[in-house]
C-alpha cells in the first residue's frame, strides 16, 4: 500500500486543519486505543464496560477480573482494519490474567496496531523510502473486590506511537515549516469500577451489573520534540448490563453503554478566536492533560447541545445456551459532527472446558464508513482448565 505521510497524518490526527465548524470531531494521538480490539465486545456493539467478566475485560474494565469464575487465561485477537479502503493494516491484541483468590486478580495486555506500508516524501513531495509505521500499548492492571457486589482495579499503561517506523532524519510539515520527526511516547493509567449483584428469581438466578471506567488519563505525546503536543484519548465509560435466565440453559443479557472522549476539541469557545472559535496550533498544543481533562465537558462552542453530541453510545444483546454457545447483536452510534461512526454489529461464539473462540461483524449504517464489513477473531484458553486436563492424564 502507498500511501504519503501527510495522508497518513492526516488520518491518526496530529495535525489540525481547518474545518468547517459543521464538523468538530475530537483529534488525538493513538486513536487505535480507541478501536474494540475483542470479538466478544465487538459483537455487541464495541461495548464491554458492564458486560459479563471475560478475558478481555482488560481493555473494557479491569474491575472484572475480580468477579470472573476462570482461575487464569491468555485470549489473542486480531482485527483485519479498514478492508474496504486498504489491504495491510492490522491490530493485534494479547490479553491475560491470574486470579489469586476469591479478592485479589492481576492482567495484563499488549495491543499492536501496524499501519501497513507508507512511502516517505521529502519537501519536494518525492518518495525516497517505505517505511511500516506501527503503534502500541503494553499493560498492567490489579484488581480487587472492595465488597461482596464491588471491585476496582487500576491499570498503569505504557503507549508507543513510530509514524515512520525508525526513519527519523525525515521531516513533515508542522503549520508553514518543517520538523524533524520521532517516535512518540507517554504513560497513562486507567481507573475502573465494578457492580455485579446476584438476583434470585423463580427461573433462577440473574445479575444486574454496573460499569465506570476512566481509561488514557496521562501525558500528552510528542512527535517532533516536543513542537506540537498531541492528546492521547483519554476516555469515560458507563455502563449498565442485566443478566437474565429463562431457564437451566437458555439466558439473555442486555446492556446499555455510553462514553465520551476526555479531550478538548480544536473548535472551543476557550478559543482566543472569538469569530471563528478555533485554537492556533500552539493555543492547543499548550493545553495540559489535567485541564484538558476537565474542558472537555465544557468546551464545545454549541454549548450543551454539542457537548452530548460527543457522547458516543451503544447497545448490546447477547444469548447463550448453557453457557456454552453464544449470539449476539449490537448498535453503536456516533453524532455526525462527531465523527459519524454508526453500525450494527453481529456476532457468535463457543466455550468448552478450556477453549472459547468467538467472532464478530460490522454492518455500517453511515455512507461510506470505513468501518463497514470489519471482522475480528478471539481465541482464549483457561490456562487452569488445561493444567487439570493435563493433570487427569498422568
Amino acid at each position: 500500500m502507498k500511501k504519503t505521510l501527510l495522508s497518513l497524518a492526516a488520518l491518526m490526527g496530529l495535525t489540525l486543519s481547518v474545518m468547517a465548524y459543521e464538523v468538530n470531531p475530537i483529534i488525538t494521538a493513538m486513536p487505535s486505543l480507541t478501536i474494540a480490539p475483542d470479538a466478544h465486545a465487538a459483537g455487541m456493539g464495541d461495548i464491554g464496560v458492564a458486560t459479563t467478566p471475560d478475558m478481555n475485560s482488560q481493555h473494557w474494565n479491569a474491575a472484572k477480573y475480580a468477579f470472573i469464575d476462570e482461575r487464569g487465561g491468555i485470549s489473542a485477537s486480531y482485527t483485519p482494519w479498514l478492508r474496504k479502503l486498504v489491504g495491510d493494516i492490522d491490530l493485534a491484541y494479547l490479553t491475560g490474567f491470574y486470579r489469586f483468590d476469591d479478592l485479589n486478580a492481576i492482567s495484563a495486555s499488549f495491543t499492536y496496531f501496524s499501519m501497513g506500508k507508507v512511502s516517505l516524501v521529502d519537501a519536494q513531495g518525492q518518495s525516497y523510502q517505505d517505511v511500516r509505521p506501527n503503534e502500541w500499548a503494553l499493560d498492567v492492571a490489579y484488581s480487587r473486590k472492595l465488597h461482596e457486589y464491588v471491585s476496582m482495579a487500576a491499570t498503569l499503561r505504557f503507549m508507543y506511537s513510530d509514524l515512520n517506523n525508525g526513519a527519523n532524519s525525515s521531516t513533515m510539515a508542522m503549520g508553514n515549516g518543517m520538523t524533524e520527526m520521532q517516535p512518540a511516547w507517554t504513560f497513562a493509567a486507567d481507573i475502573s469500577l465494578y457492580y455485579r449483584q446476584p438476583i434470585e428469581l423463580p427461573m433462577g438466578t440473574s445479575h444486574f451489573a454496573l460499569g465506570f471506567n476512566l481509561s488514557n488519563l496521562g501525558g500528552k505525546m510528542s512527535y517532533d520534540k516536543n513542537v506540537t503536543q498531541n492528546f492521547i484519548p483519554a476516555n469515560m465509560r458507563i455502563g449498565v448490563s442485566y443478566e437474565i435466565p429463562f431457564d437451566n440453559y437458555n439466558r439473555l443479557m442486555a446492556s446499555v453503554e455510553c462514553n465520551k472522549m476526555l479531550v478538548p476539541t480544536f473548535y472551543s469557545k476557550f478559543a482566543s478566536n472569538d469569530s471563528t472559535h478555533q485554537f492556533t496550533n500552539d493555543e492547543y498544543s499548550k493545553i495540559s492533560s489535567p485541564k484538558g481533562w476537565w474542558q472537555s465537558f465544557c468546551d464545545a462552542p454549541g454549548g450543551t447541545s454539542e457537548e452530548f453530541k460527543e457522547v458516543q453510545w451503544g447497545v448490546g444483546l447477547e444469548y447463550s445456551y448453557n453457557r456454552q454457545f453464544f449470539g449476539r447483536v449490537g448498535y453503536s452510534h456516533e453524532n455526525k459532527m462527531k465523527g459519524n461512526r454508526r453500525y450494527f454489529t453481529v456476532g457468535a461464539g463457543f466455550k468448552l472446558s478450556i477453549v472459547r473462540f468467538d467472532a464478530a461483524y460490522c454492518i455500517a449504517t453511515a455512507a461510506s464508513n470505513p468501518l463497514d464489513q470489519t471482522m475480528r477473531f478471539t481465541l482464549g484458553f483457561d490456562l487452569y482448565g488445561i493444567k487439570d486436563l493435563v493433570n487427569n492424564k498422568r
